[in-house]
């Protein structure tokens, strides 16, 4: 089995949450082989990037699940839904159309104003990606409304996540018939990662 682990904003394939879950693996499954790219380019880029990762591991005769953290939370479903892959989903992002308006707001209109239009960039990640209008404008057209296949997610929200509203996303998977484990207390980091480790990875491969 593949686990193609899918980070997310201001972060890299080094990310934390991936290299524990590569650690977990090598040490009590050492059958499943973890993936983990690094997404910090446009989201057109990286949603056809993990298709194509998805196509590589279903050609191979390789059962493949999908997992992300935050945003990567969000593309995890885009591919799910496309590709019919399970997924497991950490704290994610249902609408990132509307958190990532944060980076305009911080610059007012003059970015918006300039020449480059679409190209202006209005934030930086730590990992290199130039964020521009233009990706917001992806992100707008490509919301999250449906689940494909409900019974292939399981989500993990914290109610302490202080960065995304952790209701929105358990009313929105949940209203779309998708198992929710809706924990008391923790952060959007999900700093007790390497805890739940065992009880993620029995609910992933039952989706397998």
């Amino acid at each position: 089995m593949k686990i193609i682990y899918i980070h997310g904003l201001d972060s890299r394939s080094n990310s934390v949450k991936g290299m524990l879950l590569q650690k977990y693996c090598n040490s009590h499954h050492a059958d499943i082989q973890v993936i983990r790219p690094d997404l910090n380019e446009s989201p057109d880029k990286v949603f056809a990037r993990l298709c194509e990762l998805v196509q590589q591991a279903k050609e191979a005769d390789d059962k493949v699940v999908v997992m992300g953290s935050s945003l990567g939370g969000y593309f995890a479903t885009l591919v799910s839904n496309k590709t019919a892959c399970p997924a497991v989903l950490l704290n994610p992002s249902t609408q990132p159309h509307i958190s990532l308006q944060r980076f305009v707001d911080d610059h007012v209109v003059d970015g918006i104003a300039c020449d480059d239009g679409a190209d202006t960039v209005i934030y930086r990640t730590t990992g290199g990606w130039a964020m521009t209008l233009k990706d917001l404008d992806w992100f707008n057209t490509h919301k999250l409304q449906q689940i494909t296949y409900p019974e292939k997610l399981f989500v993990v929200i914290k109610q302490g996540d202080e960065l995304l509203n952790p209701q929105v996303a358990a009313d929105f998977y949940q209203a779309q018939g998708v198992t929710v484990d809706l924990q008391s207390g923790g952060d959007h980091r999900m700093t007790d990662f390497e805890q739940q480790l065992p009880m993620i990875m029995s609910h992933l491969q039952s989706l397998a």
